[in-house]
């Protein structure tokens, strides 16, 4: 026993450093029992018992010593029981017995105490002093855990935990047991930091087992160590959910492509072991190319296809009609349906293939300017309302309807006149083939304000109206509502314009009136003629003298 007491001693001589083994002793003394003896019970007294343990001295020992767990008592009086001295009270030794057969099972467990038996064991507190915390395995012999040998922080309630321990020191001739669980710790995360630095320095695949499926991949234990294999790093197809390809038990072949000592993260890869597909397309496939994929995936902002090679190509929203509004790809795709695409990018290196299902439909602008042209007036869906205006779907474009081709009265705006789902009928005043727009109309589906102007006004009238704007090039006249004019400076006197300004009564003469386009122009030049025309003709009409009134003069 010596020798082993010796060789245990010696395994732990680094690890307790400069711990002085007495100071340990002495705080474990302090709550261990000072002797054993054997006594008799004498008296049974409320909750304690009084036990006569010789040389003319009782000592008194709490009931609940000496009852099971149903309170029912397991000695009478008369009866002999071994206890131990814990303290004193009153001139009256403190007993346990509990204690006393503890003392003896540790003593019993040190005789039989073997060098290689295993040493690592649960143990559950049951008290605890200065020094540190007493604690008892499951066969009730009782150990010391020194503070220094937590490998915890204590709480408040730390009696009745249980966690593992390590015999680090036995003493015979004290009948004491230190033990760790520091140790224990310790020895595990050199364990650990051996293993990981050993799988990380490993180029060549390791088989594992999936331990733990989660939303972002699954934790594969690689020799006891756990590694994350993100989602990412399953397929090359992509992001993939794990649980739809594992289940937790299954081994998997993987390499390891990164370990961050300072996280102490191990990050895995599946396909990494795998063969790469993409050198087997980036010289065979290219942009332009048309292929057959299977809808592995259909997500909202689109949908991924596989191309049957463990590649899988996405395919946005966007590139799945030309219908700009389109809310859901499951509107015009399912998932497992076959569809030819077009691939739009192609990228090896990263990983990355691109492909379009509208580039092989035909265009919707096309398909309309071949039934649709300028001047025809068609029915159409808004489908937005914008500051500047509306659009309208007729069948599967959309033509822009702006403010001003909206209505007649300048300040009529769209989105006081629209709401989204509206039908309107329109009418196309513009085809740009280059841009693929269309513009709309709704104004000219009935008579401008100039047209209605024109069946009560015509060139030569002479017109009263209010200034409504003064540019450099001119004034703007609202003769009427709705109904505005332009007369430019050059007609017009220089001192006349210097002395006019905004909301003014001006009169002026028309002469010009364009009734397709909506607009007028006025003179005041030409009203100054027309008025010294028609005084001259006034002069003339008074100075005309008759042949008789000629003849009256000669008489008279």
């Amino acid at each position: 026993m010596r020798e082993v007491n010796k060789k245990v001693q010696g395994n732990v001589d680094d690890y307790l450093e400069e711990e002085d083994f007495g100071q340990l002793l002495e705080a474990f003394d302090k709550s261990r029992e000072k002797s054993t003896t054997e006594g008799v019970i004498v008296e049974i007294k409320n909750d304690e018992v009084y036990v006569d343990i010789g040389k003319k001295s009782e000592g008194i020992l709490a009931l609940n010593e000496i009852q099971d767990d149903n309170s029912k008592l397991l000695f009478k009086i008369g009866d002999n029981i071994k206890v131990a001295i814990i303290g004193s009270r009153g001139g009256r030794s403190l007993l346990s017995h509990k204690k006393a057969l503890r003392k003896e099972k540790v003593i019993e467990f040190i005789k039989n105490y073997e060098e290689n038996q295993e040493d690592i064991f649960s143990v559950k507190v049951v008290g605890k002093n200065n020094g540190g915390l007493i604690v008892v395995d499951d066969n009730d012999v009782e150990f010391f855990l020194p503070k220094s040998q937590y490998g915890f922080k204590e709480s408040n309630n730390i009696i009745g935990k249980t966690f593992k321990v390590k015999i680090i020191k036995i003493d015979e001739e004290e009948q004491s047991i230190i033990v760790s669980r520091k140790k224990i710790l310790d020895d595990e995360r050199k364990k650990r930091k051996e293993l990981i630095n050993n799988i990380a320095q490993q180029e060549d695949l390791i088989e594992g087992i999936v331990k733990k499926i989660t939303t972002y991949g699954m934790f594969v234990d690689v020799g006891g160590i756990d590694g994350l294999v993100h989602y990412s790093e399953i397929s090359y197809k992509g992001p993939v959910n794990p649980g739809t390809l594992y289940k937790e038990g299954d081994k998997v072949s993987v390499k390891v492509i990164n370990y961050d000592k300072e996280r102490k993260h191990l990050s895995l890869s599946i396909k990494a072991a795998l063969p790469d597909p993409w050198s087997e397309i980036k010289d065979t496939l290219d942009v332009g190319d048309t292929i057959k994929v299977i809808v592995s995936n259909i997500e909202p902002y689109g949908a991924f296809v596989d191309l049957g090679n463990d590649i899988e190509g996405f395919l946005h929203i966007s590139e799945i009609s030309w219908d700009k509004n389109i809310k859901n790809p499951k509107d015009y795709i399912s998932k497992s349906q076959e569809i030819d695409v077009e691939v739009i990018e192609i990228d090896p290196n990263k990983r990355r293939l691109r492909v379009s299902l509208r580039n092989l439909l035909s265009k919707p602008f096309d398909e309309f300017i071949k039934s649709y042209k300028i001047g025809d007036v068609v029915k159409g869906k808004i489908t937005s309302v914008t500051s500047f205006g509306a659009f309208v779907k007729l069948d599967n474009i959309e033509g822009l309807l702006h403010n001003e081709d909206a209505s007649w009265d300048r300040n009529d705006k769209c989105k006081d006149k629209f709401t989204q789902g509206d039908e309107v009928q329109v009418k196309i005043i513009k085809i740009d083939k280059e841009n693929q727009k269309v513009s709309l109309s709704t104004k000219e589906l009935s008579d401008s304000p100039v047209q209605e102007y024109a069946k009560t006004h015509k060139i030569g009238d002479i017109v009263k109206g209010v200034i409504r704007d003064i540019k450099d090039f001119g004034i703007f006249v609202e003769l009427s509502k709705n109904v505005d004019a332009l007369i430019h400076k050059e007609d017009i006197s220089a001192s006349t314009l210097e002395n006019l300004k905004i909301n003014d009564d001006i009169e002026a003469a028309i002469i010009f009136i364009d009734e397709k386009k909506n607009r007028i122009r006025l003179s005041v030049k030409n009203l100054v003629k027309i008025k010294e025309r028609e005084a001259l003709n006034e002069i003339n009409n008074d100075d005309k003298v008759t042949l008789g009134d000629i003849i009256k003069d000669q008489l008279a």
